[in-house]
């Protein structure tokens, strides 16, 4: 696809995916026009502020819950990333309507107006929390992949086509656990909940450059994940602050000791490539089938979980990846 003739809207504009996205966009990319769509005024406004002002570039501020703004945001619009969604464990938990509203409704929002106003393409973000949920959170991110992928059924006159990109946990990102100990470093004391714990790891720049890359390729009906490390929760905070004392709480409500980015049961629809996974949807009258000639299919049992992968990362690995975020926060541009 030619970038430079596309109008690309993202949900979630001004969130820590989105901002990175549009900065790669401008910078490497060029589309004829890039949406920020998001509903938070003073968010757009530091964008702004902070240099996000390309000739190019649209605000519109709006909620996904909001279809009227939707169809209006989505006139001429070529792709959509939707990217938006209340992702904070807790708090959807203690806001379970809130979370259903804006990451199950807003989504078949996002679906109903894509299709309405011509988009071609749209690629919404998904977690591994959403394989085997245990917590509202993945639970309604399971619900908008199902919207997702099985909107294609809708839009099969149409020209849009919908698919998924699913990975785990985003270093640095907004809300995530690096800030929380580069904060907690300066006590001495870092908290984590089980020394046991592992987790996917993603840098934003791969998860932005995975998510053009799905854009780019997919048929409809895709799940993409991507081939990523594990790390273990421990090993993190001893990287962030070697000298420091862990206090280990124990594992909150709606929390895994492991996460799981493939489930058994999906592995029969998935095929692997070199550097990715591709569930393909169980509809056999789908697009989005190609990739059985691209990659091999999995064995019964394959299942692709955080303290099984077969790529690790150590203390020193670690370290590097984390020290961009540190000089921010150390600078005070982290927050």
């Amino acid at each position: 696809m030619d970038w430079t003739k596309s109008v690309v809207l993202v949900t979630g504009g001004t969130g820590s995916f989105g901002k990175k996205f549009i900065k790669m966009m401008l910078d490497e990319y060029h589309p004829a026009k890039i949406i920020v769509f998001s509903r938070d005024e003073l968010k757009q406004h530091e964008m702004r502020a902070a240099g996000y002002d390309d000739p190019s570039l649209r605000y519109f501020i709006g909620d996904v819950r909001d279809e009227a703004r939707l169809r209006r945001a989505f006139d001429g619009v070529d792709v959509v990333i939707h990217a938006a969604a209340l992702k904070q464990v807790p708090a959807c938990e203690y806001n379970p309507s809130e979370a259903i509203k804006t990451n199950i409704l807003g989504s078949s929002n996002v679906i109903d107006a894509a299709i309405d106003t011509g988009v071609k393409r749209v690629v919404a973000l998904s977690t591994d929390k959403a394989v085997n949920p245990i917590n509202l959170y993945g639970a309604t991110k399971l619900a908008a992949e199902k919207l997702i992928i099985q909107s294609n059924a809708y839009a099969a006159g149409k020209n849009a086509r919908f698919a998924c990109v699913r990975y785990g946990n985003v270093v640095g990102s907004r809300g995530s656990v690096v800030p929380m100990f580069l904060k907690q470093r300066e006590s001495g004391t870092l908290t984590i909940t089980d020394e046991r714990m592992t987790r996917f790891w993603i840098s934003l720049e791969q998860g932005v450059r995975f998510v053009i890359r799905a854009v780019e390729n997919m048929s409809g009906g895709e799940v993409f994940v991507p081939k990523i490390p594990s790390m273990t929760v421990a090993d993190l905070a001893r990287a962030v602050a070697p000298e420091a004392k862990l206090n280990v709480i124990g594992i909150r409500p709606g929390e895994k000791l492991h996460e799981v980015l493939i489930s058994e049961d999906e592995a029969r629809q998935a095929v692997e490539l070199e550097d990715m996974f591709v569930v393909q949807p169980a509809e056999t009258l789908w697009f989005g089938h190609d990739w059985e000639k691209r990659g091999k299919h999995l064995n019964d049992d394959f299942r692709y979980a955080s303290n099984t992968n077969t790529e690790w990362l150590n203390v020193a690995e670690i370290r590097k990846i984390i020290a961009p975020i540190e000089a921010d926060y150390l600078a005070g541009r982290l927050v």
